[in-house]
């Protein structure tokens, strides 16, 4: 008897599309823009057209052949896809002038990498004729099996590889990784939303933001009709999110969805960043670390401590569903000891039906409506 439902957002109940050309917007904004490394600064601008942005992301993600082979090995969040992507061209970049600028390339990596030394990084590289390559990202990291944070560690491994030089400047939570996070947010949230989101004022100001014009996987009055069949049934409903707490709250009030959910029950990566400060230094929470769910579980009402000490597998797993799109939240699932429901309108679409079946997800669901169908199969 399932008791509880906990949804993820991105590609269970809103579309990741928008989040994915942010992403790649990010990306293309730090390589080419006078505010970071200056590959390309007269091409950039704040307002690519739907055709200019779709071209930048096809480039940047190879097709989307980046971001799948990051999401089959367990990444889920955004702002980490960003951070290796960039820094992956930052390596690249650097490897094409070691000969004449090692001690100065041992200095950076010596250190955190902040914008201050992505700008000392611009001017160097402009004295060299360098190029970018996104399509040597994959043929790089299929060489390595590493899984969900060991991605950032392998970068360390590259640069070693590439420059010849021992670092850990790259694992991590770190000043570069903020730089890319914040970029991320400038370009999704827009100048009305960016202090709010961040905390922090537009380092690039004329951003107009996706905030407002988020898609939905299905029809958003049939997932209302949705949530409101769980509630009648009895079941607590709740969502375990990577997206911030802006990013969920306001389309859910735009979609009038938020309604069906109590506050305590909707965790974000807010929640997570807070956690992850009170714990040691590099400990990463964000999923696949169960984290997310259990809060979301539990409530917010718990500590983070309470939340990161609970015994699992939980008593009563089988009683839980959780309903996400990526191996991710499959991983998540099974180290609570929960039932897992697969939705196959995440990046992948139907290709991920394999993924899922190798991986042991309990149910696999075209849409994430077919929820109610599922409940329903219970009772019989």
């Amino acid at each position: 008897m399932i008791k509880t439902i906990l949804f993820d957002v991105d590609g269970v109940l809103l579309s990741e599309e928008h989040y994915f050309d942010a992403s790649a917007l990010t990306v293309w904004e730090m390589l080419i823009s006078k505010n970071y490394l200056g590959l390309m600064p007269d091409q950039f601008k704040t307002n690519y057209s739907e055709t200019e942005i779709a071209a930048i992301r096809e480039n940047v993600f190879n097709n989307d052949t980046v971001l799948e082979l990051q999401k089959s090995r367990g990444l889920n969040a955004n702002w980490d896809m960003i951070y290796l992507t960039f820094c992956y061209q930052l390596i690249h970049l650097l490897s094409q002038v070691k000969e004449s600028e090692s001690k100065q390339i041992e200095q950076w990596l010596g250190k955190e990498i902040n914008r201050k030394a992505l700008l000392e990084i611009a001017a160097v590289l402009s004295k060299y004729t360098v190029t970018l390559n996104f399509g040597l990202f994959n043929e790089d990291f299929q060489k390595s099996a590493e899984t969900k944070q060991g991605l950032m560690d392998h970068l360390n491994v590259l640069a070693y590889e590439k420059l010849g030089i021992e670092t850990t400047v790259f694992s991590g939570k770190g000043a570069l990784w903020s730089e890319c996070e914040h970029a991320s947010q400038e370009w999704y949230v827009g100048d009305e939303h960016i202090v709010a989101s961040t905390g922090r004022p537009s380092v690039q100001l004329g951003k107009k933001g996706f905030l407002a014009n988020e898609a939905t996987t299905c029809p958003s009055q049939e997932m209302g009709k949705l949530f409101q069949y769980l509630i009648n049934m009895g079941i607590s409903i709740g969502i375990g999110t990577g997206r911030p707490e802006l990013e969920t709250v306001q389309p859910f009030i735009h979609l009038d969805w938020l309604k069906y959910f109590d506050g305590n029950h909707i965790v974000t990566a807010d929640d997570v960043l807070k956690a992850e400060n009170e714990v040691p230094k590099g400990m990463s929470l964000s999923k696949p670390n169960p984290f997310t769910y259990v809060m979301a579980l539990l409530g917010k009402q718990h500590t983070s401590s309470e939340c990161i000490q609970t015994k699992l597998p939980l008593e009563k797993g089988n009683e839980v569903l959780i309903v996400g799109d990526s191996l991710a939240d499959l991983l998540a699932a099974r180290e609570m000891g929960c039932l897992f429901a697969a939705v196959l309108t995440g990046l992948s679409g139907q290709d991920a039906r394999s993924e899922f079946e190798e991986n042991g997800a309990e149910y696999i669901l075209d849409t994430v409506v077919e929820v109610k169908d599922l409940v329903d199969s219970f009772k019989d």
